[in-house]
């Protein structure tokens, strides 16, 4: 019935960490199908005893209908209790896929983020999981209990009459073979289905996004056609899945209808002629069974495409789960105390193409507290060197050395901490702004997060805050102009009062004025600290202790300022292209 086992397989996986829910579980359908099977048992005994020979036996049929009665209650309890298992055990089942997804997140390498769209990991981690927990609440439901009722159902009926339950059976494979038929097909379509769900995800995402970008240019037509596009074939795409599994529950329904008239007439044919020693009352049992035996098979055909849907998206969050990550590394070895700060970039070599070379054998070395410049046209691979350094990626040859230590003896995490980054591109989480700042250091006070926004020069803004540093920022804060978020991650790396520094591109979106102020709180924060300093603006680095100029992932030249600009060679173009 089901196309992926794996998926199968890897989802009962993660049911299996809640056994005793699985347990409660199998316990309270038992208990449910019994007490379903015991009261056709009694509702016959009762037919039988008001059929009977002579005076109606009143108290008798009296006692019987008690029982009905305190098993109908029992029955109605264990089924409720039978619902909040299961729903407990689909809700905690989609958590712990839901954190094994959010964790992966974290355990990807760079590279993998950069190639895979946005959308498309959103929907995986929220919608295809949201349709996974939907899909294992009803499978749970209806296929386990309803397995449990035709096993029991066709004991009761083999115990009763083996003919009839015979017929019974041969007539039942049809079931299975339109379920079968069905579900071989509806896989691949809800599959399909999710994938254009996460189309659309990323086109909404990437419409919220650059909303700006795309008003700027007025091609808001042209994404609400992109929109239509995808949605139209996730209509066809659904539609399709959708006719396919609607036969299912008919052609179920069909059968056991077949079933119930052969039972019928088998049952009376018997019953008339004394065939079998079959009973009114056990004819009315008999009826009764069938009905609860061919019942379940029209509840599980009914939730047969919500199930297929649900492993068609557990399928692709379990294919996120399991894709490429970070090689898992042993502990540190360096001392991180005794961190000078001398780097050395020693043959190295990188591309993110093996077709097309970008940093071919470079050397450079920064002694502790040098501020080394990185300059060059874009694409020169100057925020490449940057990645290489903080091991977002890893070089193809050569290695990285932080005094006199290859990089990858440091774990990620322990390297990382020895820095403190600005980019270009701010980044914000949705929070107060003194949250935002403490984000670098959460066990700082607020004090001291004060005295760093007022050395970022971003403390006489934050006041007009409408609450100041309790200002409630909103996802990528929003409301802040790009140069006032700027100055919040400046702030932010101050606090953190790191050994080494890397600011790329960090004042590209401060006015002058501003600029010319920062400038001499980075001078204080760069004091005895090996900063590498990436910058389109020249006048910004002309105190740098070494200018890297770069090319197409080559060195040009290396020098201050003033000895490269006596050279009159590349960095001198460079600079003078700015300020002629």
């Amino acid at each position: 019935m089901f196309k992926n086992m794996k998926t199968l397989k890897t989802l009962l996986k993660y049911l299996g960490k809640a056994r005793y829910l699985v347990a409660l579980s199998l316990l309270f359908a038992l208990v449910t199908v019994a007490l379903t099977l015991y009261i056709p048992v009694l509702t016959g005994q009762a037919v039988d005893l008001a059929l009977g020979k002579g005076d109606v036996d009143i108290s008798g049929i009296g006692f019987i209908l008690i029982k009905i009665s305190a098993c109908a209650i029992l029955l109605a309890l264990f089924q409720w209790l039978l619902s909040v298992v299961n729903n407990r055990l689909s809700f905690d089942t989609a958590r712990d896929v839901r954190i094994a997804a959010f964790k992966k997140i974290g355990r990807l390498k760079v590279k993998t983020i950069d190639s895979r769209p946005v959308g498309d990991t959103l929907s995986r981690v929220i919608t295809d999981i949201d349709h996974l927990s939907d899909g294992v609440l009803m499978g749970l439901t209806q296929v386990f209990t309803g397995v449990i009722t035709i096993v029991a159902t066709l004991v009761f009926m083999v115990s009763m009459n083996g003919w009839i339950a015979l017929a019974v059976v041969i007539v039942t494979p049809l079931s299975f073979v339109v379920s079968g038929f069905v579900a071989r097909r509806t896989y691949s379509m809800f599959r399909a289905q999710a994938g254009e769900r996460s189309e659309i995800t990323r086109i909404v995402d990437e419409t919220i996004g650059g909303m700006r970008t795309v008003q700027a240019f007025s091609r808001e037509k042209d994404m609400v056609e992109s929109f239509d596009a995808a949605n139209e074939r996730l209509k066809k795409c659904s539609l399709r899945a959708i006719f396919f599994s609607s036969i299912t529950n008919p052609s179920t329904r069909f059968v056991n209808s077949v079933v119930y008239a052969l039972v019928a007439v088998c049952g009376s044919l018997m019953s008339v002629f004394g065939v079998g020693a079959l009973s009114i009352g056990d004819l009315t049992c008999f009826l009764s069974y069938a009905s609860q035996y061919t019942k379940p098979f029209n509840e599980i055909s009914s939730v047969v495409a919500e199930f297929q849907n649900a492993l068609a998206c557990a399928a692709r969050v379990f294919e996120f789960i399991d894709g490429e990550e970070l090689e898992k590394e042993d502990a540190g070895q360096a001392d991180l105390t005794k961190v000078e700060g001398r780097v050395e970039f020693k043959n190295l070599s990188f591309s993110y193409d093996p077709k097309k070379p970008l940093i071919e054998n470079l050397n450079l070395t920064a002694l502790p507290g040098q501020k080394i410049a990185i300059v060059g046209p874009t694409g020169c691979g100057k925020t490449t060197l940057i990645n290489l350094l903080m091991r977002f990626y890893e070089p193809d040859e050569g290695e990285i050395l932080i005094d006199g230590i290859s990089a990858t003896d440091y774990t990620r995490s322990d390297l990382r901490s020895l820095f403190g980054m600005v980019l270009q591109d701010t980044w914000l989480r949705a929070g107060t702004v003194m949250e935002n700042i403490k984000y670098a250091n959460p066990v700082a006070t607020d004090d001291m997060a004060i005295e760093a926004a007022k050395q970022a020069r971003a403390h006489g803004f934050i006041t007009r805050l409408p609450n100041g540093y309790d200002t409630v920022l909103t996802e990528d804060g929003g409301g802040l102009s790009q140069g006032q978020k700027q100055l919040l991650c400046i702030a932010r790396v101050m606090l953190r009062d790191p050994k080494m520094l890397i600011l790329d591109e960090a004042t590209s979106s401060i006015d002058t004025r501003t600029e010319m102020r920062i400038q001499d709180a980075f001078a204080r924060l760069m004091a005895g600290r090996t900063s590498f300093v990436v910058a389109h603006r020249l006048s910004t680095i002309r105190t740098a202790d070494k200018i890297v100029a770069m090319k197409d992932g080559k060195i040009m030249e290396i020098g201050t300022h003033e000895e490269l600009i006596k050279k009159n060679g590349f960095y001198h173009d460079l600079y003078m292209s700015q300020y002629r």
